[in-house]
């Protein structure tokens, strides 16, 4: 996968001074990749890791659709030690000869040009993720440097570029790198031979070093990003091979210790990604439901004499989706064109949501004596949330030239392709609800039965969502009687403190500042939601004070623009018990109330474990200090020590926030101009669904192994015992 070190042969270049050295074929050749290093924003997103890996994309798709195109089986990713990146494929090869049109080699054209490749004609590729033309060369331009080898007719091509610039890199040590000098061509580009390779053997090897210019060197590749899109790509192109090796050594991911190297294939292709995805126990079989069809576009081409004129033509559109309905209330929903995910979905994600609807509202309705469904209650009709609950499915489309909203591709524009995956549920659904085998009967029974469950639930938490509303002057509370409420009705301002037991609540009270301060408090552990019910949820008393008390709803129905605090504070004894505690509220919160942890407003209160009582020289009054963990207060003992202060040596350890007073507990914990707050975040979702399944879901195995495997850390002198 390395480079190679040297051409074999390289012609002569004469370097010409530096007044020479800018001529118009330069202009020409830079004239709309500067366009790019001026606005990236335009072309990748960003300029942080996140855009940085969009680059990697690009590269890496390119390869893909070799293999979408049936020419490539083996894909191999390397991130190295000095920054850079290769990508290698044994498809067919950049095409190396001249293109008639700019006089320039494939390479060169591709790699040069904007808006210049073979995604356009539709002979090449007739799906494919690149369709601008301009990925390669934006990567390019956002290089320092970028050396691409090709195999092609028994021979091994290269090229290399500098911020997009055609060239020759003088690597005196034989070791590649941004900063060898640089000659750039100037009369005549080159596409040196510098190789053989074995007959039969073609393939692309593209190395480049992202340019410190435009990406800071806070951007680095993830390399569980780049892990879990590999994966993903491996489920949508079966019988694809990916090897992805990290050198680079850095703390914190699997290859910190040296070398690591994981390789990616699947066969089974999308039901074997639902497979994957599904967090919860199955209510259905996976289905798989596969359609194609046409439809007519109208696209600009250009005639013989070079004129844009609007032509008709037929495209093809061929869906492949794979779905089951677990036991579980939240929806894993993936979709892509072409192997390139949609995030934001577009034409084919709400062709499919309104083809399940449709097919879902009917089957209930022709079922509704069995469900108990009253069809003259116009508020007892499915919708789209009810449908969705517990779905894990993964959708795909492909077709030429499909139109995106952005270079990111994050959303699908070509209209026509809603109604064709809309017809393709519809047909396949239908085909499952009316077949007569016995087991396809049973699973779509229990489908219509959650389905129907759903919209129950639905309509039980919008009335408690409209009973829960703040109060005001024409009307009476319905809110906890343990509540103390505060008397702003800010709610940037406003803060809830969800307090653990009554004994703290006293301190409190007494602690807060009741302008804007609310305490709740609830007694002992609630409930772990992560293996309950939404009803069990619902009639679990804790619980529902905390979601009456927020008044924003719960689930699907949580509306963030009606909470009623800014801030949820969760105040627990900083202690095993208080960390429990603390986790299921956290619980709680991930599962129903996500947007809540999603728009930063969850925290964690830090109370302190100790209070050092400094005594003061002469007349001057005692000191307290507050420290947060073990290692804090031997280097805070450390320091009186050396600075020869005098200290009581019994040295109080407070087991909960009950043994506060309430001066201690403002000062430390309550008041925003001294405590300090954890901010609760879930930047990786999947990573976060994950962690919570394993600490608080319904397998005990997995988390068995987990504690052994961390028991030998365990500090015993953190369990109150």
């Amino acid at each position: 996968m390395v480079l190679s070190a040297a051409p074999i042969t390289i012609k002569t270049v004469t370097t010409a001074s530096a007044e020479s050295s800018y001529t118009a074929r330069h202009l020409s050749v830079l004239e709309g990749l500067d366009a790019v290093r001026k606005r990236p924003g335009m072309y990748i997103g960003s300029t942080d890791s996140r855009g940085l890996m969009h680059c990697l994309w690009e590269i890496i798709d390119n390869s893909v659709d070799e293999a979408l195109a049936g020419h490539c089986t083996k894909i191999g990713i390397v991130l190295h030690a000095d920054t850079s990146v290769t990508v290698t494929d044994n498809g067919r090869g950049i095409p190396v000869d001249v293109e008639p049109k700019t006089g320039l080699s494939g390479v060169e054209v591709v790699y040069t040009k904007l808006h210049a490749g073979g995604k356009f004609g539709g002979g090449s590729y007739t799906a494919s993720g690149g369709l601008h033309g301009v990925g390669a060369s934006v990567v390019n331009a956002l290089s320092s440097r970028l050396d691409v080898e090709v195999d092609r007719a028994s021979k091994v091509y290269r090229m290399t570029f500098r911020r997009g610039e055609p060239g020759i890199f003088d690597d005196a040590d034989g070791q590649p790198s941004p900063d060898s000098p640089f000659t750039p061509f100037i009369d005549n580009s080159e596409l040196q031979i510098v190789g053989k390779a074995k007959r039969g053997q073609t393939g692309t090897r593209v190395r480049y070093w992202a340019d410190r210019q435009v990406f800071p060197k806070t951007a680095v590749f993830s390399y569980d990003e780049l892990v879990t899109r590999v994966r993903q790509t491996t489920f949508l192109v079966p019988g694809l091979t990916i090897t992805v090796r990290d050198e680079r050594g850095l703390p914190g991911t699997p290859g910190e210790d040296g070398p690591h190297e994981e390789t990616f294939v699947h066969h089974g292709g999308t039901v074997d990604f639902v497979e994957y995805l599904a967090p919860d126990a199955p209510v259905t079989a996976t289905w798989h439901m596969t359609g194609a069809s046409t439809f007519k576009e109208t696209v600009p081409v250009l005639d013989e004499r070079g004129h844009l004129i609007s032509q008709e033509v037929v495209r093809d559109c061929e869906v492949d989706i794979a779905l089951r309905w677990g036991t579980g209330y939240e929806t894993e929903l993936r979709s892509f064109v072409n192997i390139i995910a949609t995030p934001k979905g577009g034409a084919h994600l709400a062709g499919f949501e309104a083809g399940l609807l449709k097919v879902m509202r009917k089957a209930v309705e022709t079922n509704a004596r069995r469900l108990k469904v009253s069809l003259k209650d116009s508020s007892e009709r499915i919708e789209k949330d009810d449908v969705m609950a517990g779905l894990t499915a993964v959708l795909t489309v492909r077709l030429a030239e499909p139109q995106f909203e952005g270079q990111t591709k994050e959303v699908l524009g070509t209209a026509p392709v809603r109604a064709i995956v809309a017809r393709v549920v519809e047909q396949e659904i239908n085909a499952l609800f009316s077949s007569p085998k016995r087991d396809d009967k049973t699973q779509a029974a229990l489908l219509l039965d959650k389905v129907v469950a759903e919209m129950r639930a639905r309509l039980s938490a919008r009335k408690q969502k409209e009973i829960s509303r703040r109060k005001n002057a024409l009307e009476t509370s319905s809110l906890p009687t343990k509540l103390a409420d505060c008397r702003s009705d800010d709610v940037a301002r406003s803060e809830l403190f969800i307090v653990e037991g009554d004994s703290a609540l006293g301190t409190a009270k007494l602690a807060r500042s009741s302008d804007f301060q609310a305490l709740l408090p609830i007694r002992g552990k609630i409930l772990n939601v992560q293996k309950a019910s939404v009803s069990d949820m619902l009639r679990n008393a804790e619980c529902a004070a905390i979601i009456q008390v927020l008044g924003a709803g719960s689930g699907r129905s949580f509306d963030l623009s009606a909470a009623r605090y800014g801030k949820v504070v969760l105040m627990t004894d900083a202690d095993v018990d208080g960390a429990h505690i603390r986790t299921l509220l956290l619980t709680l919160f991930f599962r129903y109330m996500r947007p809540m942890v999603d728009a930063g407003r969850i925290y964690a209160a830090v109370p302190p474990l100790h209070r050092i009582e400094v005594i003061g020289a002469g007349s001057r009054k005692n000191e307290y200090i507050y420290t947060y963990s073990e290692a804090e207060l031997n280097t805070v003992l450390k320091k009186l020590d050396r600075s020869g202060k005098r200290y009581k040596e019994d040295i109080q350890r407070y087991k909960g926030l009950g043994e506060m007073d309430a001066d201690q507990l403002a000062e430390t914990t309550m008041d925003p101009r001294f405590r300090t707050l954890r901010r609760v975040t879930a930047e990786h979702a999947e990573a976060a669904e994950r962690v919570f399944e394993l600490l608080m879901g319904s397998d005990v195995a997995p988390r068995k192994d987990f504690i052994i495997a961390g028991a030998s850390a365990l500090d015993r002198g953190r369990i109150d015992a």
